[in-house]
């Protein structure tokens, strides 16, 4: 049994728990073994602690004898993207910059799993500093896609995505700035969610772009997203952009939906359905649109006028709050600092030009340049007006529908290095950074797989703070499919 409890299901896996049926211990150790075994193909992880997670393990078992468990996460495994801060773990980021570098506290998300008996499990990889799609700009390794070896898990979250999907973990966090949790589950065959911007405290991750990321879970079934997003969301004094807001048990509240409503009205916006999308990934979504339709959904279009200004908006407002954000990296209080210095001026050169790559140092230029005397009118402050526009085109939408459906990403996986010029990466995300700039929840679920065998994935797209409704929306999509149920073969 223990070769097959890596790719259960955290409901399922609870109650085996509850039963006594498996230990926390026995789960703990399939997770290493499988980790051991696959992942210096996969790359997924930067780091993990074995006799750590297995101390938390044997601490789950004897609350658990002991009649004290803490809920359905208490002794599961979770692996965190390697930004969000782990007390007493490495926090890299991916990056050489922070390459030696220990948290000395936990994120807000973390000490919430963790009170809730979660097992922490292992750094997993990224793009560095959460910037790109494809985890090929890590500075440490290039993660694969678990699905086809030569190709990227997508990105920036690319750790997380495949860990899950390979079976080193039961269930990952990640960060979506622009697409980085969405992507890489539709690439990896998982359910990524990105919540509302402000339901989860940021207290604890790396930023990148303020105003725009969001931690988020990855789990194998709606189910289990739905369970950590009711573990890690709540207001928070330490993030100023959290909202104090009831959390509600949207594992019930989502069910509680499915039964009463019956029939959701589901928009299709014209413009996401064009030139660029790969015709397998629309023939996909396509049947998804007619299951919901067999099911009594009504379907309608809707139009979303500023989708085209998107990228645009988005490399500059990221770049820009890039930019700020990582000038903190100076070779003075922490991080890497080079040792060629010859003053402090030289000091600050050299440590950031040892310690960025190549990506992070075009964004952080794109956006002190985007900030810069003369410019920041032109470009930065007329970004954020469109900006405006793009939320206030889904909220339009939203006076007709109950939520938007969409492909989550053109493509299916791309081989790794096929993408080298910044602009083709960068349209990878061209779905999925509406949801960010706008602060809304959005959902990808596995929807079938290409003539590949490479997974496909549905983005659902709902109100703000109405997450139990997108995940009952979702649900009733995977109810009617085995996607979540199909492994890769590695």
């Amino acid at each position: 049994m223990s070769t097959e409890l890596f790719f259960k299901p955290v409901t399922e896996l609870a109650g085996l728990l509850e039963a006594k049926t498996v230990s926390a211990v026995e789960l703990t150790k399939a997770v290493i073994a499988r980790t051991k075994a696959v992942d210096a193909r996969v790359k997924a992880f930067n780091s993990y602690d074995e006799a750590d997670a297995l101390a938390q393990a044997e601490a789950s078992d004897t609350r658990r004898a002991a009649g004290q468990a803490r809920g359905l996460l208490d002794g599961i495994p979770v692996g965190f993207k390697d930004v969000i801060s782990v007390a007493g773990q490495p926090l890299t980021a991916s990056s050489r910059m922070l390459a030696n570098f220990v948290s000395p506290y936990d994120a807000t998300v973390t000490r919430k799993l963790k009170d809730a008996g979660a097992i922490s499990w292992g750094r997993l990889n990224l793009d560095e500093f959460a910037m790109g799609s494809s985890t090929e700009n890590s500075a440490f390794q290039a993660t694969c896609n678990p699905w086809d070896l030569s190709r990227v898990p997508g990105g920036s979250s690319g750790g997380s995505a495949a860990a899950l999907a390979a079976g080193e973990a039961i269930a990952t966090l990640g960060s979506d700035t622009g697409g980085s949790i969405r992507q890489p589950a539709a690439l990896c065959g998982v359910v990524g969610l990105k919540p509302t911007y402000g339901l989860v405290s940021r207290y604890g991750l790396i930023a990148f772009a303020s105003s725009l990321d969001q931690i988020g879970p990855f789990a194998r079934t709606v189910d289990d997203a739905a369970l950590l997003l009711e573990a890690i969301a709540g207001h928070d004094p330490l993030d100023s952009t959290s909202v104090n807001r009831p959390v509600p048990r949207y594992s019930e509240e989502m069910h509680r939906i499915r039964r009463e409503k019956k029939v959701f009205r589901l928009g299709i916006p014209k413009e996401y359905f064009g030139e660029g999308l790969d015709p397998e990934v629309g023939a996909a979504v396509e049947k998804a649109i007619g299951f919901y339709k067999s099911q009594g959904c009504e379907i309608r279009e809707v139009s979303l006028p500023h989708t085209e200004y998107g990228v645009g908006v988005y490399y500059i407002i990221a770049t820009a709050e890039c930019s700020s954000n990582l000038a903190r990296y100076d070779g003075i209080r922490y991080g890497h600092r080079s040792k060629e210095a010859k003053d402090v001026v030289d000091l600050y050169f050299k440590s950031r030009a040892e310690g960025f790559g190549a990506e992070v140092k075009r964004r952080i230029i794109l956006g002190t340049y985007v900030l810069s005397s003369g410019y920041y009118d032109a470009f930065y402050l007329r970004a954020q007006k469109v900006r405006t526009l793009i939320r206030q085109d889904f909220l339009n939408a939203y006076k007709d529908v109950d939520a938007i459906l969409t492909p989550t990403s053109p493509t299916p996986a791309f081989r790794a290095g096929d993408k080298s010029d910044p602009l083709a990466m960068y349209l990878c995300d061209v779905y999925t950074i509406g949801v960010n700039l706008a602060g809304l929840p959005g959902i990808s679920v596995p929807c079938g797989f290409s003539s590949g065998g490479l997974p496909i994935g549905l983005q659902l797209i709902g109100q703000p703070f109405k997450e139990a409704e997108l995940l009952a929306i979702a649900d009733l999509y995977e109810g009617g499919h085995d996607w979540q149920r199909r492994h890769p073969k590695l």
